[in-house]
Parts: structure tokens; sequence; C-alpha cells
């Protein structure tokens, strides 16, 4: 143990107060007090959006005449065509698009961007389509992201079709 007097092992600062957090009636975690709101409101919102979402898919499968027991399989499907894609061309689409907010740019802009780079109108329409991404169209999307050619073809081809 460090002789410095000034080294103290235990401490208390009554300061500092923390409240109890509750989850369905038990206490799950202390947090300071304005933590404790703000993660208390977020959470509470997202279950709000999360019966929102269910309550949606209970009516569509209703009305469609579906059986409402797959519900949480519907759910699913829509949790997953909401997550931001991390392989493939529509992965590099929302690269691009992230890319354009980063330059604050307008769409014609960023076209006359991309065009500069050799990436032409046609080109960046048919990839924010989702269409395949060909190696030719790396280097001018790699310039225009500035990452590696080698990243995009990860990014591209997704970790199972590297690791084949």
């Amino acid at each position: 143990m460090p002789q410095n007097d000034n080294y103290l092992a235990w401490t208390f600062n009554s300061q500092t107060s923390f409240v109890p957090i509750f989850y369905q009636g038990e206490i799950v975690g202390f947090c300071k007090a304005d933590i404790a709101a703000r993660m208390t409101e977020f959470l509470n919102a997202q279950e709000k959006i999360y019966k929102a979402l269910r309550l949606s898919c209970l009516d569509y499968i209703r009305k469609s005449g579906g059986d409402t027991l797959r519900v949480e399989e519907l759910m699913r499907k829509y949790i997953a065509r909401a997550e931001r894609p991390k392989y493939g061309s529509r992965a590099i689409a929302a690269m691009l698009r992230d890319r354009q907010i980063e330059l604050n740019v307008s769409d014609r802009e960023f076209i006359r961007f991309c065009e500069t780079y050799k990436l032409s109108f046609q080109e960046l329409k048919e990839i924010y389509a989702g269409e395949e991404i060909i190696d030719s169209q790396l280097g001018p999307i790699s310039r225009i992201l500035g990452m590696s050619i080698e990243e995009l073809i990860q990014i591209r081809d997704g970790v199972n079709k590297t690791t084949e």
C-alpha cells in the first residue's frame, strides 16, 4: 500500500447521492438523479416504440387475415430491416449518404462531387438502389469515402465471403 498521506483507499462524499432505478417493481441499479431521470425517460420511450410496433404488426396481420401468433416474427423482420446494414451494397450506400452529410452538400452537389472521382450519377443511383457494386467502382468509392479498397471489399462482400 502506498505511504502517501493523500492516498485514501476508502472515501466518502456526502454531496453525491444516488437514487434507485426500478424495473417492474425491482431495483436494478443506482445512478445520480439527473442521469437516472434521462436514462429512465429513454428506456420508457423505447418501450413505447416497441409496443407501437407490436400493435401496428398485429393490426397488419389482422387486416391481411394472417396468423396473429406470428406477430413476433413480423416484428423481428421489421427490426432487422430498420437496422443499419453492416455489409453489402446497402452498407456502402449508407456510408455514401453519411459522407454527403459530413460534407454538408445538397444531392446535386454530391452527385457532382462523386462525378469528379469518376463515379457517375447512374452508378450512384444503382448503388442507392442496392445493386451490386462491381470492382471497377471500388476505386472511386474508396476515394470518395477516404478508405482503402481492401476495407471496401470487406464491407461489400461481408464476413462470410472473406472467410470462405
